[in-house]
């Protein structure tokens, strides 16, 4: 349902609602002054005071779906705990006249009570529509979280109590017990001032930023159960109107990268929307060093923040000292002096994290190119190549099978790939060293190769 339709579902129902409110006033007081009857007449405040509860809600309802402003960043939904705390005051202030009036008649005697039919009349129709509008005001206020449209159907709700212990005073007065009329405006007294407590202590808690019940401890558990997350740093929860707005800070490693982190608050989002759909959420994520994490991830870490590609990363013990070293990717034209102060800045990095007496090493080489332009060579050359890989895989004593070889022309030379079988059982580093052995065997013997790239697969691999 768009915003526009529900703004009008719900000034409809507030509107049907003061309507209702201003028939019921005049019939109240025209037939509480014909009777005499102070059951009636409280009766009649009441709902005159529900009219201006009425005015105050339709108002309220309306200025708060206006949409954030510069001023009001987070809407103006709190506009209706307002009004509801207006309302808890007309109940409150209704509840003095009433206990004052009945008190006053009960010690010192009242005016004649004249039970008539349409006394009655008019209590049962009362009855009814608040029955009505207590029922559709319900709905439209847990439909669209209206806490006005919610407090006037409390309100109405208890509206029909009140009425039906009038309509018994009503009734004992005409067996002959004309004090039992005072006895239930009391009685409406205080089903009015149960009601205002209600509506006070739920507004109050509104006005003051208080989580929905259980709000707190729900999305904290969908926090520290979401993927990623490694612990709950902080959570704030308020009500605003219709929408909950939730704020939560949360731990992550510091060694992921951006798309990690924007992956694990997006499913976090996503699982507070599920759970609470009203709810507006925003996740930060708090980067924190763990225990377990090597220097590997330390080296990759620091070279992701400076947009750096690092490979080829070898960490030594010697004696009590740590050395580090590796390959660093730079663009191929860039200056000498350019690159070596980028690495240095690296290093120096690098060294600060790992403490003193660390040793960092860099090696500069050109960034790889990432797209190219090429053409396959012709057929000849490709055999050529594959007849060539063929003739010098038995050399490296674990490669054969020769398969696959691709090649193509580029402005920057020529490209190479193969397919070869290795003994499953092989060890990872024992096969990369044959590879390199077999690309460098071919490189020195086939000129104009710019790059050779070996895919080894198991002997039992499917082709």
């Amino acid at each position: 349902m768009s915003h526009e339709t529900a703004s009008t579902e719900k000034q409809t129902v507030a509107l049907a609602s003061m309507a209702a409110s201003g028939l019921l006033t005049i019939a109240k007081f025209t037939v509480g002054l014909m009777t005499g009857s102070l059951g009636i007449l409280s009766e009649a405040v009441h709902s005159l005071l529900d009219l201006g509860a009425t005015i105050i809600t339709y108002s309220a309802v309306r200025i708060s779906d206006r949409p954030p402003d510069r001023t009001h960043h987070f809407g103006h939904g709190k506009i209706e705990a307002v009004a509801a705390l207006a309302e808890t005051g007309l109940l409150f202030a209704t509840c003095v006249w009433i206990v004052y009036e009945a008190t006053r008649r009960l010690l010192f005697g009242g005016s004649h009570v004249e039970v008539t039919w349409i006394a009655v009349a008019v209590i049962v129709a009362s009855i009814a529509i608040d029955f009505n509008r207590a029922r559709v005001l319900h709905r439209v206020a847990k439909k669209h979280r209206s806490e006005a449209l919610e407090a006037d159907a409390l309100h109405f709700s208890s509206d029909m109590l009140s009425s039906t212990v009038v309509l018994v005073g009503l009734g004992l007065t005409w067996l002959g017990y004309p004090a039992a009329d005072a006895i239930a405006a009391v009685g409406v007294a205080v089903f009015v001032c149960l009601a205002g407590w209600r509506l006070g202590r739920r507004t109050i808690n509104t006005l003051m930023d208080a989580a929905p019940a259980g709000a707190y401890d729900q999305i904290a558990e969908i926090a520290t159960e979401t993927d990623g997350v490694l612990a709950l740093d902080r959570l704030r929860v308020r009500p605003g109107g219709a929408v909950l707005f939730v704020d939560i800070d949360v731990l992550i490693a510091r060694t992921l990268p951006f798309d990690r982190v924007t992956a694990i608050q997006n499913r976090l989002v996503s699982r507070i929307c599920s759970a609470f759909p009203e709810a507006d959420v925003s996740v930060t994520a708090r980067p924190v060093q763990l225990d377990d994490e090597t220097v590997f991830d330390k080296v990759m870490l620091i070279s992701r923040r400076r947009g750096l590609a690092v490979h080829h990363v070898t960490i030594q013990h010697i004696g009590e000292r740590l050395s580090v070293s590796f390959d660093i990717e730079v663009d191929g034209h860039m200056a000498l002096g350019e690159a070596h102060d980028l690495a240095d800045s690296l290093e120096q990095s690098i060294a600060a994290e790992l403490g003193t007496g660390v040793e960092v090493e860099s090696h500069i080489e050109p960034l790889q190119i990432a797209t190219l332009a090429g053409r396959d060579v012709p057929d000849t050359d490709r055999s050529a190549y594959q007849e060539a890989l063929t003739r010098l895989a038995p050399d490296t004593v674990m490669l054969t099978d020769v398969h696959n070889v691709r090649a193509r022309e580029t402005e920057h030379g020529i490209f190479v790939t193969f397919h070869c079988r290795v003994d499953p059982s092989a060890r990872v580093e024992d096969v990369h060293d044959a590879v390199d052995a077999l690309e460098y065997a071919f490189r020195k013997e086939v000129p104009g190769v710019r790059r050779v790239i070996a895919h080894a697969e198991p002997l039992d691999a499917a082709t």
